[in-house]
């Protein structure tokens, strides 16, 4: 994406304020050999830009004093509740040295997966975006997930997807994270052939031997109810 940079003269807080007040947002672009340079750009344009995904996560194109200059976008200060940005920090960009960069993942085809079509499952997205290392020349706007071979009881981690060529994952803490989880939906609806051997009793199934059900107990042989006795006679 392509952007365009003013020089700006004055810097404070009172130049900054006025500046926002005219409809421009004062910025930095600092990084590589070059001192900081300090920046202002159209407010409405950096607004309808920040919006879209590429702005974020791609090599831009800043066009400053009639050149053409890479940077990448590392910082945006809002406004706490009008909309309004407030500050903005782009680093220069080396094509020879790698940089670390978040990328989003873009995740498609759960819905056609065994575990959401057939098994009563649902595909959690743990992750949306991961931390990536390469060349500026290699960085990827997203990165593709398929999710159409997702099955029940199975994760997807990020050792099970396909990176860009020159693209290496940047991990902290876990090795292998999970990038998916499957999880079973409580009162899903499973179609009957996915369950009739689950759920089918044994047929015939037997007693245990020499073990009758238990019966309701007689009375013993011989012994009749105690009948009332009659009530003694006056005398």
């Amino acid at each position: 994406m392509k952007f365009v940079a003013f020089e700006r003269a004055k810097q404070g807080t009172g130049a900054s304020r006025r500046l926002r007040i005219s409809g421009r947002t004062p910025a930095i672009v600092y990084g590589g050999s070059a001192e900081p340079q300090t920046v202002e750009l159209d407010h409405n344009a950096l607004w309808h830009a920040l919006k879209k995904e590429a702005f974020h996560a791609t090599v831009l194109d800043m066009e400053f004093k009639g050149a053409d200059h890479k940077v990448l976008l590392r910082n945006v200060q809002m406004h706490p509740y009008k909309q309004m940005v407030l500050h903005v920090d782009f680093q220069r960009v080396d094509a020879n040295t790698k940089l670390h960069m978040k990328v989003p993942l873009h995740y498609s085809g759960d819905e056609n997966s065994p575990a959401v079509k057939t098994e009563g499952c649902i595909a959690n997205h743990i992750v949306t975006e991961i931390e990536v290392l390469c060349l500026p020349a290699d960085l990827p706007e997203f990165i593709a997930v398929d999710l159409s071979g997702l099955k029940k009881g199975v994760s997807l981690h990020l050792s099970d997807i396909a990176l860009p060529k020159g693209v290496t994952a940047v991990t902290h803490g876990k090795n292998n994270p999970v990038l998916v989880s499957v999880v079973m939906v409580a009162g899903a609806e499973v179609p009957a052939a996915a369950t009739a051997d689950a759920a089918a009793p044994a047929a015939g199934a037997k007693a245990p031997a020499g073990k009758a059900p238990a019966a309701g107990k007689a009375p013993a042989a011989g012994k009749a109810p105690a009948a009332a006795k009659a009530p003694a006679a006056k005398k």
